[in-house]
């Protein structure tokens, strides 16, 4: 090594002894200090505070109301010195009656929680005795649970801090509302670190609202369980599902910045996976409709399955949306399952006649619909080229312009009324049943040759009769003429 790089060490080596010289002599009784822990005894832990040596503070100052101690090596903590004799002492709270005034008003500016003891209720607030002085603490800062009985807290120790020092303490308001606050965060950011997406947790409810609910999932932090989330069902009252103080397990469904999501009924099994074993199309079964959408009904079939029937399988009334009109929430009725995919979670159904057979002419099955067959539908809409006669839920036919019996140039809207009776005969229907063609005039062709054939047995019997009748008068004088 050469001499200049010698020196050059010497002269470090001196800096530094000279700063950590400089360093301990700066550090005074009721100062505020950083540091980083080195070590934690059975007592004490040990403080690096940039000093030379160790500064020592006492465990139970790492530690929390419930007695867990809340540091590691390796923290940096904020602390205030407490004594200088025979070492650093550090302390993070100053203990009730062993400050000075000085201390007091260090801690003010270095923001260092101190220990008081509500002496008695003042106006709009408490008086604490803190080492020796008067301090005013206001009511809204006793605690962070608003109106509660001020003897509560009359001759309790607890932890404060300045929030203003002034005057050498002739003005000295303290807080323990803003250090509750505080711990209340810390342990609102431990809980969040655990709550992920997909956790099963277990909370209070805190309060119940139209919308749902809230709960405590500890330290403060709240999760939303909305109601649409509280049960596979439709539920119009969240009261009646929890009530506020009610402990509840839920589901975490999602995790955003600001909110927590909560789920109740993801917990329970999800009745979609029954559906597939316990319907089939063609079934009939009771529904309940439990709302009214412009485009059909919402029909319950247990709870947390609802079918929709299309506004098309309700009969027409000639007027828009007329078909709600006798369809109510909350009614019951029976209905006949048309289509289920149970994928995306959807079963048409449409309405069936209480008391009637779909094999029965009011209200048809696709299986009833054969060429010749009669029906009595309703009239459901007008085209140019005919007209849609509704037979049944879900079962429509064509009587072509042709087969209204009403002349090229007639009015067919005025012949045939929307929502009125229409007799009509099944001319054709396609393999897959979907389009029926029909007829009016079938119907009165029909008829007419029925007449005819009823006329032409009428004349027949009557022919047959005068024929007898006259045979009957010839043999009969034939006979009187011969006993003459």
């Amino acid at each position: 090594m050469s001499e200049n790089e010698d020196e050059i060490e010497a002269g470090e080596d001196f800096a530094a002894l000279f700063e950590a010289s400089y360093t301990t002599k700066r550090i005074t009784n009721g100062q505020a200090v950083d540091g980083v822990i080195v070590a934690i005894g059975a007592d004490t832990a040990l403080v690096d505070v940039g000093a030379k040596g160790e500064a020592t503070i006492d465990l139970g100052e790492l530690k929390n109301h419930e007695g867990v101690l809340e540091a590691a090596v390796g923290d940096r903590i904020q602390a205030t010195v407490v004594s200088t004799m025979g070492g650093l002492k550090l302390s993070r709270k100053l203990q009730r009656g062993a400050a000075s005034a000085e201390q007091i008003e260090d801690a003010f500016h270095a923001g260092l929680p101190v220990e008081g003891k509500v002496d008695k209720a003042v106006k709009a607030g408490y008086e604490v005795r803190i080492a020796g002085q008067r301090a005013f603490c206001p009511q809204s800062q006793i605690d962070i649970v608003r109106d509660t009985d001020p003897a509560v807290h009359l001759g309790r120790v607890y932890t404060f801090k300045i929030i203003e020092y002034k005057e050498g303490g002739q003005k000295f308001v303290v807080s323990r509302r803003t250090l509750l606050e505080a711990e209340q965060q810390a342990r609102a950011a431990e809980v969040r670190r655990t709550i992920t997406a997909g956790a099963v947790v277990t909370g209070r409810v805190v309060s119940v609202r139209d919308f749902g609910a809230f709960v405590d999932l500890g330290g403060g932090v709240q999760g939303l369980l909305h109601i649409s989330e509280m049960g596979w069902s439709r539920i119009s009252d969240a009261g009646a599902i929890v009530t506020p103080g009610e402990e509840i397990t839920v589901k975490v469904l999602r995790v955003d910045e600001d909110k927590i999501a909560l789920g109740l009924k993801q917990l329970m099994t999800d009745p979609w996976s029954m559906v597939q074993a316990n319907y089939a199309v063609g079934q009939v079964l009771q529904g309940k409709v439990t709302r009214i959408a412009e485009f059909g009904a919402f029909v319950e079939l247990e709870a947390g399955v609802e079918a929709l029937a299309h506004a098309s399988m309700f009969a027409p009334t000639g007027k828009s949306g007329g078909w709600s009109k006798a369809v109510t929430a909350g009614m019951t009725g029976a209905f006949e399952i048309l289509s289920i995919d149970p994928d995306k979670k959807r079963i048409g159904v449409a309405p069936v006649a209480e008391g009637s057979s779909r094999a029965n002419a009011a209200a048809p099955s696709r299986s009833a619909v054969v060429p010749g067959a009669r029906f009595t539908g309703k009239v459901e809409r007008h085209e140019k080229f005919g007209v849609f006669v509704f037979l049944a839920p879900g079962v429509t036919g064509l009587v072509p312009a042709s087969e209204t019996g009403v002349a090229r140039d007639g009015d067919l809207t005025n012949a045939f009324p929307l929502g009125s009776d229409l007799d009509v005969m099944v001319q054709e229907v396609d393999a897959a049943g979907r389009r029926i063609r029909l007829s009016v005039k079938a119907i009165a062709e029909a008829a007419e040759a029925a007449e005819v054939s009823d006329y032409a047995a009428r004349e027949g019997a009557a022919q047959a009769q005068s024929f007898g009748g006259s045979l009957a008068d010839k043999l009969r004088g034939a006979l009187t003429s011969r006993e003459k």
